[in-house]
């Protein structure tokens, strides 16, 4: 049995809307505060630019990049740096089309990439972007895990884990005060159903339309606790999981085997 525990911090980011260059420097103070035992920082959903609530495509055009632009490559070089692997969406454009895209960036390089699948349609997302295809899946330090991007979270067909394909769900958002109760519900939610741990990051600050953002973040285990350490005195939510006690309580509890076959 693997008993090497996952040690993750998130960074609820007080983005400053469109300000890239801001943003970057701004998460590299923060990574220098990250405890050096970590394993992963999450970072909140587009969180160079904020999310592009009722703008024009072509508005949203001026702050895509490609995956090989200038904010992949800082942050290849700052998980790098720290040790850390780096997860966020950020704005991207492939073909010409527009995406919210996922990624996780490893200390080695190695990088992996998906699309959020459900834009949300009352900020007109759905004109703007193009949705995603596939959940992201990868293996890192001996952990399966998967990732989804803010109103992916209120879909659970599109989060359900077949056959305990991840360990660890990461979610990413920008997520108004005015719905942060339903947030919060749902990564408790989305971490019982699925016999997994969940890691959801949200953004602070106030957008362009006047919309305030609080920072809610948490990591719940699989049982939906909240197993949060928060350090308060730098912003920094931390957790400790063990793939032990998953794998312990799925042998003992396993829900999982009963869980009806569908296709999406």
């Amino acid at each position: 049995m693997n008993t090497h525990n996952l040690n993750i911090c998130l960074i609820p980011l007080e983005i400053k809307w469109e300000d890239k260059s801001y943003n970057l420097s701004l998460l590299e103070e923060k990574l220098q505060l990250v405890h050096p035992d970590t394993d992963l920082v999450v970072l909140p959903e587009t969180f160079t630019t904020g999310f592009p609530s009722g703008e024009e495509k072509e508005y949203v055009r001026g702050f895509a990049e490609r995956n090989t632009g200038d904010t992949i490559d800082r942050l290849k070089f700052l998980a790098h740096k720290f040790n850390v692997a780096l997860a966020g969406s950020f704005i991207a454009d492939t073909g010409g089309s527009l995406y919210n895209r996922g990624f996780f960036i490893e200390p080695s390089g190695d990088e992996y990439f998906a699309d959020k699948r459900h834009l949300f349609t009352m900020a007109g997302e759905d004109k703007v972007f193009s949705k995603g295809h596939s959940r992201m899946r990868l293996r890192y330090r001996g952990w399966n895990i998967s990732m989804i991007i803010c109103y992916d979270i209120r879909f659970p067909a599109w989060c359900r884990n077949r056959n305990n394909e991840y360990d660890l769900l990461i979610a990413v958002a920008n997520w108004p005060v005015a719905r942060v109760d339903a947030w919060n519900k749902l990564l408790l939610a989305r971490a019982i159903e699925n016999e997994a741990y969940v890691a959801g990051v949200n953004c602070a600050g106030t957008d362009k339309k006047g919309f305030k953002y609080d920072g809610s973040s948490m990591i719940v285990d699989f049982k939906g606790k909240d197993i949060s350490f928060r350090a308060d005195e730098c912003g920094l939510v931390y957790a400790t999981l063990s793939l032990d006690r998953l794998e312990d309580f799925r042998k003992k509890f396993p829900a999982w085997k009963d869980a009806d076959d569908f296709t999406l």
